[in-house]
């Protein structure tokens, strides 16, 4: 069935006006970043069957897999997307992006025992075990922390939190930046809160706003403001540079490697979009 899913997938791909049009805007991208597309690789995989009546619908997982090259650099892009499609009498039709829902699970992490001072109010942000753990996880899900179904902050935090940025605010839920048994802040989690809790904080976790992406180093976050209306919608964390010096970034919910940092072939970019680029540990 998976094989089939390809198939499938590389006929909607070669649709013309498929719904969302992505590869047009992913195409303009890469001409504006002087980038070309060397390999590009797609493989489905099956996570439910749906029959209803007369319908039979597929929900599948693409794994997208995008050599990348930038002068004489060579970087693999990926990316993890939901689609959705019905067969009726044979036929597909509503073939489309999703939304993959997960259960939340309830493992729990208790920082107390990891040895790490809480508290403190300046720290020694460790960017290269950030890194890693983001390159780590950037596909799967760390056991030991509840895992949502908008996992894009939570991926964030667990990210820095490796790198030794300490905790404050617990037990809280409105203040500091915290994880802890069943519960955290809001600023651990939600993509908005982070955006504040970065822009104010002086202990514990801190951060400095810079003027463009490319002041930032790998470590760093960026928080995104879809729509321009102040209502921070998505994080993300910078994993490496690109010959030009922007960011690369990973991420969660759509989960992605190696990402360019503006999101312009995101079917969640509109022209509106604001950005906010944060210094970690300053």
């Amino acid at each position: 069935m998976n094989e089939k899913i390809g198939e499938y997938w590389e006929d909607f791909f070669h649709q013309e006006n498929h719904e969302d049009n992505w590869w047009s805007r992913k195409k303009e991208l890469c001409k504006k970043r002087s980038v070309s597309i060397a390999r590009i690789r797609g493989e489905g995989h099956l996570y439910q069957e749906l029959r209803y009546g007369k319908t039979h619908q597929i929900n599948y997982v693409l794994h997208l897999r995008m050599l990348m090259k930038q002068g004489d650099k060579f970087y693999l892009e990926e990316q993890i997307t939901p689609y959705q499609f019905q067969l009726i009498k044979g036929s597909i039709v509503n073939h489309k992006k999703s939304q993959m829902y997960s259960v939340l699970e309830t493992g729990s992490v208790k920082p107390n025992s990891l040895g790490r001072d809480l508290d403190k109010k300046r720290f020694s942000y460790d960017r290269l075990e950030a890194v890693k753990y983001a390159n780590r996880w950037w596909n799967s899900y760390n056991p030991a922390y509840h895992k949502f179904d908008v996992d894009c902050t939570n991926y964030v935090s667990q990210s820095l939190f490796a790198g030794d940025a300490p905790m404050t605010g617990k037990p809280n839920r409105n203040k500091g930046w915290w994880y802890g048994d069943l519960t955290w802040s809001f600023s651990w989690s939600v993509a908005h809160s982070l955006r504040w809790y970065l822009s104010g904080s002086n202990t514990g976790l801190t951060a400095k706003e810079v003027e463009a992406a490319t002041d930032l180093i790998p470590g760093d976050v960026i928080c995104y403001d879809f729509e321009g209306d102040n209502k921070w919608d998505h994080s993300t964390i910078v994993v490496a540079k690109d010959n030009n010096e922007e960011p690369l970034v990973n991420a969660h919910t759509t989960n992605s490697k190696n990402r360019y940092w503006s999101y312009e072939d995101s079917t969640a970019w509109t022209e509106k979009i604001a950005y906010k680029f944060f210094r970690i540990g300053v």
